[in-house]
């Protein structure tokens, strides 16, 4: 799924500038996910332990603020052949302050290394140490050394590619809420020729880009950080090998924090997901609409939902006739609606570049929706990192007439992103590479200490049922409910009372009862149309599925 954002306004410039329960018997998870894997996965961990991690510098982040180093984690590309082939993950850290921040004298104990992961599959991980820069998390840097890293696949850990990125920009691009049988037929051939680019250009590697090989990969990067046991913030996609983990490794399990949390059921990984995804993004754009409508005398743009997105609408027919400065057609307008279905804080931006752009100005929404040449190679490892691990990690319909019934149906009465959905996701049909069986996520009373699981209630990447799911499989964990709020990624954001409950976990252990309630953040404020706004910050991670 996509990836989230570690929240706050402050931190979101920060980092984009820089860029049912199981009937098995407990102990099974070793057997059904593959005795030689977990093997080869202690013997790995063994090596790591040995070797550290030699940080150093960062490369191409000399100019970073901060203590950030950087170092590589060497993990074996198959881990039933753990003397076989080998990758490099790239890490990154960021040494615990041991300062209070309320307290400048006073001495803070550390905690050891907490790791992060924001999603994906395909999103980096590695300028996540930069967080204890600001205010709201100093508290948790003075006890933790703050630890990102690149997943394998991502970025410089083994890269993946399927397509040229020289080739991987098209634009303007169309956008039909209800495609037509020759645009359906044109995006078949598309996602066939992108899973073939991906067998062609990974080869026989590209099978082992899977879930089950995040969570292996996670636990030779304890060992190599010289943790027994793992602390780790997961968010969006990150909860589910974050899940698998717990599985896997549950004797390895210090404090776990789910944010945003996936649907683990293994009927659901992945195709189930998407099709709930598309659903709940509805109800999200919905949401949005009523907020625009609510500030019509900043935005003009409607009065009611309705007209909301008429005005929407008749943006997209103008596009499709003339995209805007020659860049911005129906699909990239779409995109960046997209993105405000995540994030609530990108609502003003984007309203106000479709107020400009209904008006005869084009420049702001030109501004946030453009594709940028420079970012094509980074999105397109994303994408294929994305494609590869979903499409590996589960069955998917081959047949292309499963995916244009249920579609077009669901597109009935969710439009917004279905068919979006649907074209991210395709290439699993057609897909050359081995499947594998998705792993029953569970833990039994006792096996595993408490958990944190954060969920808000209208959040549209991963819905809320996700997180129920989540919190009923793993025996002791707690589930803190942003109520009414819908945005994607809550630890340390904008709602004081979920940061309250993460810091008293992380710091002190301390968790409320079996489940808490938060009240909503604050809606966003308008901006006036008539002043200029900078574009909002993109987030990391690819669009489709869970991110």
């Amino acid at each position: 799924m996509r990836a989230a954002l570690l929240y706050s306004a402050a931190g979101s410039l920060l980092l984009s500038a820089l860029t049912a329960a199981p009937d098995a018997a407990p102990g099974a998870a070793a057997d059904r996910s593959g005795a030689a894997e977990m093997r080869g996965t202690a013997v790995a961990a063994a090596r790591a332990k040995a070797a550290g991690v030699d940080f150093g510098p960062c490369p191409d982040a000399q100019d970073l603020p901060g203590s950030m180093r950087c170092g590589t984690v060497t993990v074996p590309l198959d881990y039933a052949r753990p003397d076989g082939r080998q990758i490099e993950l790239t890490v990154s850290r960021a040494r615990a302050t041991r300062k209070d921040p309320h307290h400048g004298t006073r001495e803070v104990p550390r905690q050891g290394a907490l790791v992060y992961n924001p999603g994906g599959p395909g999103a980096t991980g590695l300028y996540f140490p930069l967080i204890g820069l600001l205010p709201e998390w100093k508290r948790i840097a003075a006890a933790y050394d703050l630890v990102g890293y690149a997943p394998r696949g991502v970025g410089r850990s083994a890269p993946l590619s399927c397509k040229d990125p020289k080739q991987f920009f098209k634009g303007p691009t169309q956008a039909p809420t209800h495609p037509s049988e020759a645009y359906k037929k044109e995006r078949i051939a598309q996602a066939r020729a992108y899973a073939r680019g991906c067998a062609e250009r990974a080869g026989e590697a590209l099978r082992h880009y899977h879930s089950l090989n995040n969570a292996r990969d996670l636990d030779v990067l304890r060992a190599a950080l010289g943790e027994e046991r793992l602390t780790f913030l997961g968010s969006s996609y990150g909860t589910y090998f974050g899940a698998l983990y717990a599985t896997l490794f549950p004797a390895h399990v210090r404090r776990m924090v789910f944010d945003s949390a996936v649907d683990p059921d293994p009927e659901r990984i992945w195709y189930r997901n998407n099709l709930g995804q598309s659903a709940a993004f509805e109800g999200r754009w919905l949401d949005f609409r009523r907020w625009i409508a609510r500030h019509h005398a900043v935005y003009g743009l409607g009065r009611t939902a309705r007209e909301v997105r008429r005005s929407y609408e008749r943006a997209m027919a103008r596009l499709a006739a003339e995209p805007a400065g020659g860049k911005v057609g129906p699909g990239q307008l779409q995109g960046a609606f997209l993105q405000a279905g995540y994030y609530d804080d990108q609502w003003p931006h984007r309203a106000h570049a479709l107020s400009e752009y209904l008006k005869g100005d084009p420049g702001p929404l030109v501004e946030q929706a453009a594709r940028h040449p420079e970012a094509a190679a980074e999105a397109e490892n994303a994408r294929a990192v994305y494609v590869a691990v979903e499409c590996n990690d589960a069955p998917w319909p081959t047949d292309w007439a499963v995916w244009d019934r249920d579609n077009t149906r669901l597109a009935r009465v969710a439009p917004f992103e279905t068919w979006h959905n649907v074209w991210t996701n395709l290439p699993c049909a057609y897909w050359r590479a081995p499947r594998q069986r998705p792993l029953d996520v569970f833990a039994g009373p006792g096996e595993l200490p408490p958990t944190l699981i954060l969920a808000a209630e209208r959040d549209a990447a991963t819905p809320y049922d996700g997180a129920l799911e989540l919190h009923r499989r793993l025996a002791g964990s707690v589930l803190v409910t942003e109520r009414d709020a819908g945005a994607h990624g809550l630890a340390g954001g904008p709602n004081a009372c979920v940061n309250g409950h993460m810091e008293a976990y992380l710091l002190q252990g301390r968790l409320p009862g079996r489940r808490a309630e938060c009240a909503p953040h604050a809606e966003p404020k308008p901006a006036p149309a008539a002043e200029p706004r900078p574009a909002a910050p993109e987030r990391a991670g690819t669009a489709g599925a869970a991110r």
